[in-house]
């Protein structure tokens, strides 16, 4: 049965890996890899007629430059206050986003409640007092950490990072990789959505859910599988009470928000989904939206920094 995950699994090494001189240099070198922004640490004066506010780049935007949520790979978590959908990502986790859809078309977590809001941290939902049959889904999922970077489409970013060698985004997730291990792994960000596991790291099933609601914990990559982000109702989760308990759990005597349900997007009515559309990351657009990050032009802004992190990039999300 799984237990209440306390996330304290032992430490990944750090790679030592060499960070590539020249961008160019890695783009030539990578098949599928497209480099991002000019020169990090821009003064003011280089950058001042170069980037766009975020909202006239969007505004900009071509439909070419917008992909619709597949039916099949999100899902509906349905609150009191609203709804919240979750694109999935099984091209990163397959297994482990094959069990959550088998639980969910189960009804798994239909009725069942959020169980932890720890802040600067993670909102966790799922079966708190772990009595609630898992059906025809595995009781225990292989690890998927990390995977291949080979032929993952993958457009990188031009600033160092901390945690890894390069980071950038593919598709619409962010992502960190080690070029020369041809490893590659999901990156959590605010709003990404990982399964929650015991020490054992194959003690995952997808029955215990979570999604970052603070500053990025970046030491749990490559620690936790993540299967998918939150694209739209993030404040239902990021807003909630946080628990009295260790790590954040709700006590007994505190309320809980109950899930009313969890839904496939592919079977609930045409006439009842949320038509949403996120901006493809391989796209010129999406160049634009990284430079109005890494050079901000607002009003507000006097001096731009020239540099972006990875998780402080958004992931524009609209209605179709």
């Amino acid at each position: 049965m799984l237990q209440r995950t306390s996330w304290a699994p032992r430490r990944v090494p750090a790679l030592t890996l060499p960070r590539p001189l020249f961008w160019c240099l890695v783009c030539l070198a990578l098949p599928g890899t497209s480099v991002l922004g000019g020169q990090a640490g821009a003064t003011e004066a280089s950058v001042a007629s170069k980037p766009l506010t975020l909202e006239a780049v969007l505004a900009a935007s071509k439909p070419s430059d917008w992909q619709p949520l597949d039916p099949e790979k999100t899902l509906y978590m349905q609150l009191p206050a609203g709804r919240v959908v979750i694109q999935l990502a099984p091209q990163f986790a397959p297994r482990a986003v094959d069990n959550i859809k088998i639980l969910v078309r189960q009804g798994y977590f239909d009725g069942l409640a959020i169980e932890r809001v720890q802040d600067n941290f993670v909102t966790q939902w799922g079966d708190a007092d772990h009595t609630r049959s898992l059906g025809k889904a595995e009781h225990a999922v292989p690890a998927e950490f990390i995977f291949s970077s080979t032929n993952v489409p993958f457009t990188i970013l031009p600033d160092p990072d901390t945690y890894a060698p390069e980071v950038g985004f593919s598709g619409s997730f962010p992502i960190a990789r080690a070029p020369k291990l041809e490893r590659a792994w999901l990156v959590h960000c605010y709003a990404m959505v990982g399964v929650g596991r015991d020490d054992d790291v194959d003690s995952g099933n997808g029955s215990e859910l979570y999604a970052v609601i603070g500053q990025a914990p970046r030491q749990l990559d490559r620690n936790i599988t993540l299967v998918g982000r939150v694209v739209q109702g993030m404040e239902l989760l990021a807003s909630l009470p946080r628990g009295k308990g260790p790590l954040g759990f709700y006590t007994k005597s505190e309320p809980r928000v109950p899930i009313e349900s969890i839904r496939v997007a592919a079977d609930v009515p045409e006439s009842q989904r949320s038509h949403l559309a996120v901006l493809r990351t391989d796209t010129h657009t999406f160049e634009e939206v990284v430079e109005s990050r890494r050079n901000r032009r607002d009003s507000w802004y006097k001096v731009p920094a020239g540099r972006v992190d990875v998780c402080n990039i958004p992931i524009p999300v609209r209605s179709r």
